[in-house]
């Protein structure tokens, strides 16, 4: 097993720029005065390091915080709120509390977000997909804490991993729909890649039109992420305006697919007859909707429930002196068939 690199301390960041450890302490206060040069040498080293103040030592002799930070995109949408709930139960009984923080789909906010919580020593961190800044990466890799990444199955891991691969999943319901007899297959998603899952449906899905042999892609990208229903009601418009051949369509999501659906319906475009459309996630709106919506159930409770499982492992190690080996978990997708598609 590979030891783990220790935390860079204060010291560290001392020796790197060249100054006194007082200098540095001094340099990471609000409003100290200090030569603006050497502040710029300290925050470089800084930087350079992945040094965080830990804000907890003065008060906290024992080193243990109590608390778990957990980092997801959205607070307001049911998959990660179920993922939060399954991390919450995982650690019941622990005597670890959870601190939660959403980053509105922004990396940049995310890297501010780490830093903040790691400033407050949590005893773990557990974040929402595998692409970060490589600031956010550096705070990760040397927080001397167990990292959980969820939600992805990143190509270089910084820790542990709890997740599927939504590029596949995405794959799973473009062959889906290609052994219903659909063959003029759409995607609808956003304008940018901020949500990375999203992107990685759109990649699977184009490569699996490929493998199909369904070399003409018809990709709307409509909104940024993430999609709203609305949008996604927009967005089928204009994707019938622009192909009016088309035959189905996969959203990035069921609140998007639920757009659609309703602006069908409005429009008097009977689904599927005249286009099936697709959803991902399984919120609950997609089996209440009319016609149900077929998508992509991916066990957002399992998702938080195993990362709890495997951070309260990783940090008993760590209590131990045995830090958990690197270990990833992949959970299950399925193509849920419904009435939409």
């Amino acid at each position: 097993m590979t030891k783990r690199a220790p935390a860079p301390t204060m010291a560290d960041v001392a020796a790197r720029a060249g100054v006194s450890t007082m200098t540095v302490s001094r340099a990471l206060k609000d409003g100290a005065s200090i030569a603006p040069d050497t502040r710029l040498r300290i925050m470089k080293a800084v930087d350079d390091l992945g040094y965080v103040l830990d804000l907890s030592a003065g008060s906290l002799s024992s080193k243990r915080s109590g608390f778990v930070a957990a980092l997801i995109p959205s607070i307001n949408n049911s998959n990660f709120a179920d993922t939060a709930r399954g991390l919450t139960d995982a650690l019941a009984g622990s005597g670890l509390q959870l601190l939660l923080a959403y980053t509105d789909y922004s990396m940049e906010k995310e890297e501010e977000l780490i830093g903040s919580m790691l400033r407050r020593r949590p005893e773990a961190i557990v974040v929402t997909g595998g692409s970060h800044t490589a600031r956010a990466r550096k705070l990760l890799d040397n927080s001397g804490i167990p990292v959980v990444e969820t939600w992805d199955l990143p190509k270089r891991p910084v820790r542990h991993v709890v997740g599927f691969s939504n590029a596949e999943a995405s794959k799973a319901l473009v062959r889906y729909l290609h052994g219903k007899g659909y063959r003029r297959i759409a995607f609808i998603g956003g304008t940018t890649n901020r949500d990375t899952r999203g992107a990685d449906r759109r990649a699977g899905y184009e490569s699996a039109m490929a493998e199909l042999g369904l070399n003409e892609s018809r990709v709307i990208s409509f909104g940024t992420p993430p999609i709203s229903m609305k949008q996604g009601g927009e967005a089928v418009v204009r994707l019938v305006d622009e192909w009016p051949e088309v035959e189905a369509a996969i959203c990035v999501s069921d609140l998007s697919a639920f757009g659609a659906v309703m602006e069908c319906n409005r429009r008097k475009w009977k689904v599927p007859q005249r286009i099936a459309i697709a959803g991902f996630g399984d919120f609950e709106i997609s089996s209440c909707c009319h016609p149900a919506i077929t998508t992509v159930g991916v066990h957002c409770y399992d998702i938080g429930n195993r990362a709890g499982d495997l951070l309260l492992r990783a940090i008993e190690g760590e209590r131990a002196g045995a830090p958990v080996a690197r270990e990833t978990i992949i959970t299950k997708f399925e193509v849920i068939a419904r009435d939409s598609a």
